[in-house]
């Protein structure tokens, strides 16, 4: 049991008594003890306080015997009251409140931010990626306790932003900024559970992209058909990579560098040219993307569509079109510098 939870008993059990006591002074007392009199003798009562009786239990044994059990029952109550309020305090659960208040608030200030669903065995790697790239995100999960051992165990994790609950409540991704999310990643070990979640976001907000983890293969054509944009399966992509290691070592170890450079923070990132961009016509030679931001482009896609060509190395005389976006290496710091320009 919570500790809220048990200071809601510890008051609920104490307001009881009093309610029960004020009733039994009234009926036991005789006509002549007003409502206020039962009630100012189950306080001095309750409370121990000690001053005169207002209901004489002097000549009353049957009123004296409820008395003894009011006072016995009441000091019980007041010690298992106390004993509760001090572990609220001491416990930190006040501070937890406060924390929770101001984190709501954050929340809701959030905007084209990333929703993670579950921070399992796979979910914290995805949050921990977030965090190296500086993205905004919220992350669900069922378990307090595995919120709690995950920001004391990371100094980094512990201004994580999070909610408490089932991911399948749409009510919970609402409280996670579902409507304003940029994109959800969903990570629960049940295939199940992720297709739920993906046909309540796909409802809730249309435009958002939608990445699944899917452990059987069969779930992924159903996951895509109810709206997510990808999916992706570990087994697969540890089957790849233990390839890799055998067929082009030096590349793994490349891309395993970059992960983990601790220096700097490099990245393979895109970057879409939105209809307001200044980058619009403009030849890609012009941008000087390597002086001003210190960048490498790989590739570009003429438009944003997921399958449209890519043109790999482009030439400085391409031209940008609206709608295009550029693939590109670099820091994180001068990958967000140039998003920012592009957007204008």
């Amino acid at each position: 049991m919570t500790v809220r939870r048990r200071i809601f008993v510890a008051c609920s059990l104490l307001l009881g008594l009093a309610i029960f006591a004020v009733i039994g002074y009234m009926l036991l007392g005789g006509p002549s003890v007003t409502l206020l009199d039962a009630v100012y003798m189950a306080v001095i009562t309750l409370t121990g306080v000690g001053y005169e009786e207002v209901v004489k239990t002097t000549h009353n044994t049957t009123l004296r015997v409820f008395n003894i059990f009011v006072v016995l029952f009441g000091v019980g109550f007041a010690v298992y009251a106390f004993s509760v309020l001090t572990a609220f305090f001491v416990e930190g659960e006040l501070r937890h409140l406060f924390r929770r208040g101001k984190m709501k608030r954050q929340i809701s200030q959030l905007n084209e931010h990333f929703i993670v669903c579950g921070i399992g065995e796979t979910g914290r790697h995805v949050m921990a990626e977030l965090q190296k790239t500086k993205m905004p995100h919220v992350v669900v999960d069922l378990s307090d306790h595995v919120v709690d051992r995950l920001r004391e165990t990371s100094g980094e994790n512990s201004e994580m932003l999070y909610v408490i609950g089932d991911a399948t409540d749409e009510r919970v991704l609402v409280e996670a900024g579902l409507d304003r999310a940029k994109g959800l990643i969903s990570t629960l070990p049940s295939d199940k559970d992720n297709l739920v979640i993906a046909v309540v976001a796909r409802h809730k907000n249309p435009a958002l992209r939608i990445v699944s983890r899917c452990t059987d293969l069969q779930y992924a054509e159903r996951l895509l058909k109810v709206g997510a944009n990808a999916t992706v399966s570990p087994n697969r992509i540890g089957g790849l990579r233990l390839a890799s290691e055998v067929l082009r070592p030096n590349v793994v170890s490349f891309l395993d560098l970059m992960l983990q450079e601790k220096s700097r923070t490099l990245r393979i990132e895109e970057i879409g040219l939105g209809a307001t961009s200044g980058w619009i016509g403009r030849a890609v030679g012009e941008l000087d993307l390597g002086a001003r931001y210190n960048l490498l482009l790989l590739a570009m896609k003429p438009t944003s569509e997921l399958h449209s060509p890519l043109i790999f190395n482009p030439s400085g005389s391409t031209t940008l079109p609206e709608d295009a976006v550029l693939i590109l290496l670099g820091d994180v710091d001068d990958l967000r510098q140039a998003r920012a320009d592009a957007r204008g």
